[in-house]
């Protein structure tokens, strides 16, 4: 199982729609259970749930397994019937995609635990976790560098180097004055390691499971924000607005 995790509108959907269009061809059946169908996307059958004729996430995602597909995308795990089929779904071959609703990577999986999933399952059947959220990108043409007292506190705290810069909106007719034009995404990427498979195995927390995962490289997802801001890409005010726990690790408030 690979999941895809953030709050309603951080991009989960096109993020899982981009994993499908890379391993998209003739080769594999690709199957979605979804709701509703956010994208047609040419060669993968789609089905659309309906809670008004009886027709679950579990229902559906019984029904498509019928059909032995390779991989199956999960519009969204909601409830413990639905990630119970998920996981003996991949537990019997198949590659699951699907959306949790957590704040961060490490909290997939004391919710799926928490939904009454077994903590051995959530450990053998998960390969990989992502958080993301959506962030504003600057207008080239308008942004301008970012002098205030606020952003200079936060260069400290996030290590900008003398010759970086950090950026502010400023506003044009090309951007509509918005000083913003377009939106990314930042990621918090966690591995199902052997270290982190036997923390889940033995019911660990999530603060623990984060503390390995960061040990073995995973970047948090304020920190990939600031790797954004870094490179001139978004502004600081963006990744604080996004990321809930920056005001707790920055003593910084922007107004």
């Amino acid at each position: 199982i690979i999941l895809v995790t953030g709050p309603t509108g951080s991009g989960k959907s096109t993020t899982l729609y981009a994993a499908l269009n890379e391993i998209n061809d003739i080769e594999r059946k690709i199957i979605t259970v979804e709701d509703p169908v956010e994208y047609h996307m040419q060669g993968i059958n789609q089905i659309q749930v309906s809670e008004k004729t009886g027709l679950t996430f579990a229902r559906g995602l019984r029904a498509i397994l019928r059909h032995d597909p390779d991989v199956v995308l999960i519009g969204e795990i909601r409830d413990g019937e639905t990630a119970q089929i998920a996981v003996q779904a991949s537990l019997t071959g198949h590659l699951v995609f699907s959306t949790l609703h957590t704040n961060d990577a490490p909290g997939a999986l004391t919710r799926l635990v928490d939904m009454g999933v077994e903590p051995y399952l959530v450990a053998s059947s998960l390969e990989g976790i992502i958080a993301q959220r959506l962030v504003r990108v600057l207008c080239p043409t308008c942004k301008q560098e970012d002098l205030s007292v606020q952003t200079k506190a936060i260069r400290e705290d996030i290590g900008v180097q003398p010759h970086e810069k950090i950026y502010r909106a400023a506003g044009c007719e090309l951007c509509r004055n918005t000083g913003y034009n377009g939106r990314r995404a930042i990621f918090e990427l966690m591995e199902m390691t052997d270290e982190i498979r036997d923390m889940a195995l033995h019911a660990a927390s999530s603060g623990e499971i984060r503390t390995m995962a960061r040990k073995q490289g995973m970047r948090l997802l304020n920190e990939d924000g600031w790797r954004v801001v870094r490179e001139g890409t978004t502004t600081a005010e963006e990744v604080l607005r996004v990321s809930r726990d920056i005001r707790k690790r920055i003593n910084v408030a922007i107004q």
